[in-house]
């Protein structure tokens, strides 16, 4: 099997593996659509007391929440993507039989982890995003080539996001336990991303830095350019520039932690 297709099958293979938690996914379609509602009628207030908030007319900002709902398990804003089980491999030493596969560990989990999050995309984002296009009156663009660069940007949001959830599950190598570091990046991700706020919003100098940060590769800049807010190519550049780096980071540091196997197993 050539290179290209292994990983085309490792990509495969993790989306029919999520596809098979049909309950846990129905819940996960429940879950976002409830916390959608939540969310709308939270900004529906604010924007009602500052119309045009970060730019964004209310249309416009009730559909930046079901892009948030649509892409939160995507992009594993909450944890739960592949580096969960790296870590645990990591732990328990069974990444020593990782490290003997006729494949590279880093993309042997990127092409795991793009298929689950095409199917979390597909299974998990579409109802919620459905539901808020039937129920409330969004800012949809009518071409398809929108939709077209929007999902573009959406694939550059998902190597961005494997990138920093890479480093954090190569941090095990290191450390004990890394349930701490996962949770500072959960929480971290969910701030600088735009989830719960969008970026567009924060002021002055932190409004600055959030939006240089690799985070708002994730949802801000899938957003903006769904409601025609973005500079397409600055846009793909920024979210290509940090996919590039953190990737080559997570190359870095998996050499480093290569070397430290190989010392402690002899």
């Amino acid at each position: 099997m050539g290179t290209g297709r292994l990983y085309a099958a490792v990509a495969v293979g993790g989306f029919r593996r999520y596809a098979t938690y049909r309950a846990a996914t129905a819940a996960g379609v429940f879950t976002n659509t409830v916390f959608g509602l939540i969310l709308v009628y939270a900004y529906t207030a604010l924007w009602d007391e500052k119309p045009h908030l970060g730019g964004y007319d209310l249309a416009q900002a009730v559909t930046y929440v079901w892009i948030g709902q649509s892409l939160f398990k995507t992009l594993a804003n909450g944890g739960g993507g592949v580096e969960g089980e790296l870590m645990e491999r990591i732990r328990t030493g069974d990444v020593a039989v990782d490290l003997y596969r006729p494949a590279d560990l880093q993309l042997w989990w990127l092409a795991a982890d793009l298929g689950r999050a095409l199917f979390e995309l597909i299974g998990r984002g579409v109802i919620p995003f459905l539901f808020g296009a039937l129920v409330f009156d969004l800012a949809l663009p009518t071409d398809a080539l929108t939709w077209a660069a929007f999902l573009v940007a959406v694939l550059l949001a998902m190597m961005v996001s494997f990138g920093i959830r890479y480093l954090v599950a190569l941090t095990a190598f290191w450390l004990l336990d890394g349930t701490g570091v996962t949770q500072m990046a959960m929480i971290t991700g969910w701030f600088c991303s735009g989830m719960v706020l969008p970026l567009n919003v924060f002021p002055g100098v932190v409004g600055e830095i959030v939006r240089i940060l690799p985070w708002s590769s994730l949802l801000q800049a899938p957003a903006d350019v769904l409601l025609g807010h973005a500079d397409l190519l600055g846009t793909y550049a920024f979210q290509a520039a940090w996919a590039v780096a953190l990737l080559a980071a997570g190359r870095l540091v998996q050499s480093m932690a290569t070397r430290r196997v190989v010392v402690q197993g002899g």
